[in-house]
């Protein structure tokens, strides 16, 4: 580029003048260079973000016992507090200002696990600043840790053969439009010609297609237990579950207009419409990919909203799945239209998905969710059926810690017929 821009001022008609004076030529040739490193510092100072800098401060700091130090500069600030989802202290902390206006605070030894937080600087929720990782949680940013020796390691990326995951569109002539989903393709997909199953995996309310991917780590997961042996190698799709949304917020025809909402708030919320449809979805995986298109290859999981929508997809498409996942699922059926055709005769399909066979029905709930009651109830449904489950009851309540943990749990059981 350097040598483009002297050549493209050396052809220009000034340079072209005949100079016989040796002073003059030698003040050209200075002028010439004074006004090529000028264009040079106006280039590169037009890149954008040249003016990062990282700074001494760290944060967060992970110990070897998994105390976890955050640290941020606001010297003008008032107050500095600390909200995560870690159990301990509510995931609350007040930070400290040291002489240099650096804030800071030290959390307990916390479980291996994913971790959320935020910032409150005198009263605005703020992210680390020095922490580039961030998840967005509906429509809420949340800077993202790590913590090790246990389930964390596997939300971690490791030196292991890594599966790909891809963005893909589906035109589902129920909902008539073009719909997303997110499909990840285990380890060797791509040079192989193998087979593989299938997991079908499904958000909860506020969730789209990207959900499980971000705060859900699947691909790190499924990696993980992999190459460990501990789960078969299987491709796992991941559709958005709301019906009258193409895909996630900024990805639709709509753009920036569409905000993250919770589902409750869209049309098409619990109607129907998508778990009588979820078919298509089948239909253009088997179509796209190198499935194994049986039963017996086939699971469906979802958490919350997503548990919903896999027990009615499963209830009335009695032939496609062989194992369901009902993480957390959001089942107080009180709020639901049960006449709907999609709901109705819940026991009558039932009865007829435990004729068909179903090689696994799992369910796990936190004993302080919202949900247990609700579960707790359609637990004594499936008593009086004989409808045969495996049930996991967990710590804490509706949030990501547990629906990754399930997910931990779960899909090394799939596919071992």
């Amino acid at each position: 580029m350097l040598n483009e821009m002297k050549t493209s001022l050396i052809n220009h008609r000034v340079f072209k003048l005949e100079i016989n004076f040796p002073a003059l030529q030698k003040f050209m040739n200075r002028a010439l260079a004074i006004l090529l490193a000028t264009m040079i510092g106006v280039g590169a100072r037009a890149q954008q973000n040249t003016g990062f800098k990282q700074g001494s401060i760290i944060s967060p700091q992970v110990s070897e016992g998994n105390s976890v130090t955050f640290r941020l500069k606001a010297p003008l600030a008032g107050s500095v507090t600390i909200k995560g989802d870690w159990e301990a202290d509510g995931g609350k902390g007040s930070m400290t200002k040291d002489a240099n206006g650096v804030w800071s605070f030290t959390t307990r030894n916390l479980p291996s696990d994913m971790y959320l937080y935020t910032f409150t600087v005198d009263s605005v929720q703020v992210l680390d600043p020095v922490n580039p990782f961030v998840c967005r949680d509906v429509g809420n940013l949340f800077s993202v840790l790590i913590t090790n020796n246990g389930k964390g390691d596997y939300y971690s990326v490791k030196d292991v053969p890594h599966g790909s995951v891809a963005r893909s569109w589906y035109r589902s002539s129920a909902l008539k439009t073009s719909r997303r989903l997110t499909v990840y393709t285990p380890p060797g997909y791509e040079e192989s010609k193998t087979r593989y199953p299938v997991l079908y995996l499904l958000h909860g309310s506020g969730g789209d297609e990207e959900a499980w991917t971000t705060l859900g780590a699947v691909p790190r997961i499924m990696d993980n237990l992999i190459a460990e042996g501990k789960a078969e190698p299987m491709i796992v799709v991941m559709p958005n579950g709301n019906p009258s949304k193409q895909a996630a917020p900024g990805e639709t025809h709509e753009n920036l207009a569409y905000r993250p909402v919770m589902s409750n708030t869209l049309p098409g919320y619990k109607e129907g419409s998508y778990e009588m449809s979820f078919r298509e979805i089948v239909d253009f995986v088997d179509t796209r990919y190198r499935t194994k298109a049986e039963k017996s290859k086939r699971a469906v999981a979802g958490l919350s909203m997503g548990g919903f929508h896999s027990l009615f997809i499963s209830a009335n498409h009695p032939g496609l799945f062989d194992y369901v996942g009902l993480f957390s699922p959001g089942i107080n059926f009180k709020t639901v239209n049960m006449t709907n055709a999609a709901y109705n005769n819940l026991e009558e399909k039932l009865a007829l998905q435990m004729k068909k066979g179903v090689a696994l029905y799992w369910m796990a709930i936190g004993k302080t969710d919202a949900l247990y009651e609700p579960m707790q109830e359609y637990k004594k449904r499936l008593d009086n059926l004989h409808f045969p489950y495996k049930y996991i009851e967990s710590t804490r309540g509706h949030i990501w810690s547990n629906w990754r943990s399930y997910l931990l749990e779960f899909s090394p059981l799939l596919f071992k017929k």
